[in-house]
C-alpha cells in the first residue's frame, strides 16, 4: 500500500509504500535533507519532524498511527546526546500513512538564503526609546517617597520627562541599581506621544556608555527576517533571517487557516513555533553582534494579518471568512512578555504597525511609509510578493490596496525541481533563441554554467534544483525562445527544434540541467510548474488591475517592486510572463525589503508611528475576494503575457513568437489527438 508524503518546507511530495524510511523517501524526491552515516542512526544529521492533525492544502489527515514507534536506535542516540521534542531521526522513522514532515533547518545540506537585506536609507533619527542619566535624590524619614517616585521626581526636573510608569520587574530591581549607582542612574524610557505617556524600560547603575539598540521585525508567512539596529545612529549593526516554522502546518495563508479551524489548538500551536522561532533568531543576531541582548530594548514588528493574529495568540478563523475581519486593525504597544518573547527583558516594548484591512497587513503599511505613494505626482503601483502578493497604486491624490493569493510558486514551491532560495539553487536563467540551449547561474557561484570554471566553482554546493526567480526567468526564457506558446503549452521536440522538449506524459518538459552523476535527478520545467506560475502571475496581475479600474486608468506610470522578489528577479523578465501591468522598462525599480525598510523607519522616528497611523486610515481597500472583475482579469492574464492587453512598451524591447503548440500538433498528428494541459 502506497502512501502520501509531503515535505515542507519544500513542499515536494510523492508516494511511497508502507514500511519506506523517511530518508530513503526524501532522497528519492530530491529533498534536502542531511545524512552522513548512511541511515545507521549514528550521525543524526537526519532529523525531522512530523506533524500531526488535518491538512487541507495537502489533501491529507495525519494521526500518531501515520509513522513508526520510536525504536531502539532512536532511544540510544537520545540518551546519549538528546533529541529536541517531537524530533525523530528520518533513517530510522518509516512510513505507515499518509505523512506531512518537516525537515527543520539544521538538518538541510543547503542552508536557506534569507533574501531580505536591510536596504540602505538615510533615517532621521528619533527613536521611541532613549537614555537618560539622572542623580535620584536618596531616600529620608521624614520625606516618606519610595524609591520609584524619587526617580520619577528626578527625571521630571532634569529632563522634564513626565506621566511615567514603570513594569514590575523594573520596579523588582530599581532598589539595589540605586544603591550599586550610589543615587546615580542610567534610565532606558519609551515614549508614546499619542497616548501623553512614557515607560521605564530597563535602569543600570550610574552612566551606562554602551549603546541600546532595537529590532525591526519582518514576520513573513515563509520568512522571518530582524534587522538589530543601533537607537542612537540607526545603523543596522547585524541582520539574519529564519524559515518561518509554521510552514509545516501549511505553506499558504489560508492553509494555516483552515490548519486552525480543523485542529484543536492548532492556532496555539502556530503561535509558539513562531515565537521560539523569534527566540532564536534574537539570541542569534545578539551573539553574532557580541551586544548583551539586555541592550535590546526595543522591536517594531510588521507582518501580514494571519501572522499578526497568530503572533499575538489570536485564533485568525475570522480571517478565513468573509468579510474578513480582523480582532483589531490599530497600530499596539506591547512588552515583551505579552508575548512571552523570553529573549528579550520583560519591558523591552513592542510595537505593532496598523493593519490596513482583512488581507493587507502591517508589511503593506510598512511599504507604504517607506515608498509613500501618497506623495508621488506619477501614479505608481507597488507590488510586494511573497505567498501572498500585497499591492498598492496611488499618487497625492488617493491610495488604493488590495492583496491577492499568488500562492508559493514564485518562492519555488509547488514546483516538479523547485526548491527555496539555498546554494545550488538555479537563480538566473537564458535561454538562446536560436539554439534553445540554456545557461544559467546558482546561488553560491558568480559564474554561468558555459564559463570555464563552472565546474569546478560548484562542486562542492552542486546543482540542486531552481528557486523562486529562476523558475520565472526560466518560464519568461521560454516562451521568448519559442518553446512556450501564448496559451503556456511547451511544444514537442519536432515543433520546438530542440531534444530538451521531451515527452512527459500526454505534455512535454524542457530539460534545463542534467548531471553525470546518475543519482542526481534531471532539473527540468514542466507543464505542470509553467501551470503554477500561470496561476500566481494572473493573480497578481488581476490584482494590480482591480485597483486600476478602481482609480479609472488604463494605465500607470511607474512600477516598484518590493521585497525578495523585487530585488532578484528582472523586470524585464516580469513583464515577459506578464506578471506586472505594461510600462517603459525604466520605470520598473525596486525597492529592495521595502517592509522591513517600513519597520526601521517605524524602529528609528516615534514620528513616522504617527504618520503611518494617519496614512493607512486614508488607504482605500480593495476585496479581490468579491470582486466579479477579478475572475474576468484572471482569466485574462493566463496568456504570456497577456491575451487582450497590448503590452507595447515590452514589445519595443523583446520579440515575442506568436504561434499555437495546440494547432501545430493537431497537423502534424504527434500525439493522435488535441492535447491539453494539465495542472
Amino acid at each position: 500500500m502506497k502512501h502520501l508524503v509531503v515535505f515542507t518546507p519544500s513542499g515536494k511530495r510523492g508516494q511511497f509504500e508502507t514500511g519506506t524510511p523517511v530518508l530513503e523517501a526524501a532522497q528519492k524526491l530530491g529533498v534536502d535533507l542531511d545524512s552522513v552515516c548512511g541511515g545507521r542512526g549514528i550521525c543524526s544529521k537526519c532529523q525531522v519532524t512530523p506533524s500531526f492533525g488535518d491538512f487541507p492544502k495537502h489533501g491529507v489527515s495525519v494521526d500518531q498511527s501515520a509513522v513508526s514507534t520510536w525504536n531502539a536506535i532512536e532511544q540510544r542516540y537520545h540518551d546519549k546526546r538528546g533529541l529536541k521534542p517531537n524530533r525523530r531521526l528520518g533513517c530510522q522513522l518509516k512510513i505507515q500513512g499518509d505523512l506531512v514532515v518537516d525537515v527543520p533547518a539544521e538538518s538541510q545540506v543547503h542552508k536557506q538564503v534569507i533574501r531580505k537585506a536591510a536596504s540602505s536609507r538615510n533615517i532621521e533619527m528619533n527613536p521611541a526609546t532613549k537614555l537618560y542619566y539622572v542623580e535620584v535624590l536618596e531616600p529620608d524619614m521624614h520625606e516618606p517617597k519610595g524609591d520609584l517616585e524619587r526617580l520619577k521626581t528626578a527625571l521630571s526636573e532634569q529632563w522634564k520627562i513626565d506621566q511615567l510608569d514603570a513594569g514590575l520587574s523594573t520596579v523588582k530591581k530599581l532598589q539595589s541599581i540605586l544603591r550599586k549607582g550610589e543615587w546615580s542612574v542610567t534610565v532606558a524610557v519609551n515614549s508614546i506621544p499619542s497616548e501623553n505617556i512614557s515607560r521605564i524600560i530597563n535602569i543600570w547603575p550610574g552612566y551606562h556608555d554602551a549603546s541600546i539598540y532595537g529590532l525591526a521585525i519582518d514576520l513573513g508567512s515563509t520568512t522571518i527576517a530582524a534587522h538589530l539596529t543601533d537607537l542612537s545612529s540607526g545603523k543596522v549593526v547585524e541582520s539574519s533571517g529564519v524559515m518561518n516554522p509554521q510552514i509545516r502546518f501549511g505553506e499558504d495563508l489560508m492553509s494555516r487557516v483552515s490548519y486552525a479551524m480543523i485542529n484543536a489548538g492548532g492556532a496555539e500551536a502556530m503561535t509558539v513555533e513562531v515565537r521560539k522561532a523569534i527566540d532564536k533568531l534574537v539570541i542569534d543576531l545578539a551573539e553574532s553582534a557580541s551586544i548583551n541582548k539586555e541592550n535590546i530594548l526595543e522591536a517594531v514588528f510588521v507582518c501580514n494579518p494571519v501572522m499578526h493574529h497568530l503572533l499575538l495568540g489570536i485564533d485568525p478563523i475570522e480571517l478565513g471568512q468573509a468579510p474578513f475581519a480582523l480582532a483589531t486593525s490599530e497600530s499596539i504597544y506591547l512588552n515583551a512578555k505579552d508575548l512571552n518573547l523570553l529573549s528579550l527583558i520583560d519591558d523591552a516594548r513592542i510595537y505593532l504597525l496598523p493593519c490596513i484591512a482583512g488581507h493587507v497587513g502591517a508589511d503593506a503599511a510598512a511599504v507604504a511609509l517607506s515608498e509613500q505613494p501618497n506623495k508621488s505626482e506619477d501614479l505608481v503601483l507597488i507590488v510586494d510578493v511573497g505567498t501572498n502578493a500585497e499591492i498598492l497604486l496611488g499618487n497625492t491624490e488617493r491610495v488604493l490596496a488590495c492583496s491577492s493569493p499568488t500562492g508559493p510558486a514564485f518562492e519555488g514551491a509547488q514546483i516538479s525541481s523547485g526548491q527555496r532560495a539555498a546554494p545550488g539553487a538555479i537563480e538566473r536563467v537564458e535561454i538562446d533563441p536560436i539554439s534553445k540551449e540554456p545557461r544559467f547561474k546558482v546561488i553560491g557561484s558568480e559564474l554561468w554554467s558555459d564559463e570555464i570554471g563552472f565546474d569546478d566553482s560548484t562542486k562542492k554546493i552542486g546543482i540542486t534544483g531552481i528557486c523562486g526567480s529562476g523558475i520565472i526567468e526560466a518560464v519568461a526564457e521560454m516562451r521568448v525562445a519559442g518553446l512556450l506558446d501564448e496559451s503556456g503549452l511547451i511544444g514537442s521536440p519536432e515543433a520546438t527544434g530542440t531534444p530538451r522538449s521531451k515527452p512527459d506524459g500526454r505534455t512535454y518538459s524542457y530539460q534545463l540541467h542534467t548531471s553525470n552523476d546518475a543519482s542526481q535527478t534531471a532539473i527540468q520545467v514542466t507543464q505542470g510548474d509553467i501551470r503554477a506560475i500561470q496561476l500566481a502571475k494572473s493573480a497578481l496581475y488581476a490584482g494590480a488591475k482591480l485597483l486600476m479600474d478602481e482609480m479609472g486608468v488604463d494605465s500607470i506610470d511607474k512600477v516598484v517592486l518590493a521585497g525578495a522578489f523585487g530585488a532578484h528577479i528582472s523586470s524585464k523578465h516580469a513583464m515577459i510572463l506578464g506578471m506586472i501591468p505594461d510600462v517603459s522598462l525604466e520605470n520598473v525599480t525596486s525597492a529592495g525589503n521595502a517592509a522591513g525598510t517600513g519597520a526601521r523607519i517605524a524602529l528609528c522616528n516615534i514620528n513616522a508611528r504617527a504618520s503611518i497611523e494617519e496614512i493607512v486610515g486614508k488607504i482605500t481597500k480593495v476585496e479581490t475576494a468579491v470582486e466579479p472583475k477579478f475572475q474576468e482579469h484572471f482569466v485574462a492574464a493566463n496568456a504570456i503575457p497577456h491575451k487582450t492587453d497590448p503590452f507595447t512598451e515590452l514589445n519595443k524591447l523583446v520579440q515575442i513568437p506568436n504561434h499555437s503548440f495546440n494547432a501545430l500538433s493537431e497537423k502534424n498528428g504527434k500525439m493522435g489527438r488535441r492535447r491539453r494541459r494539465r495542472a
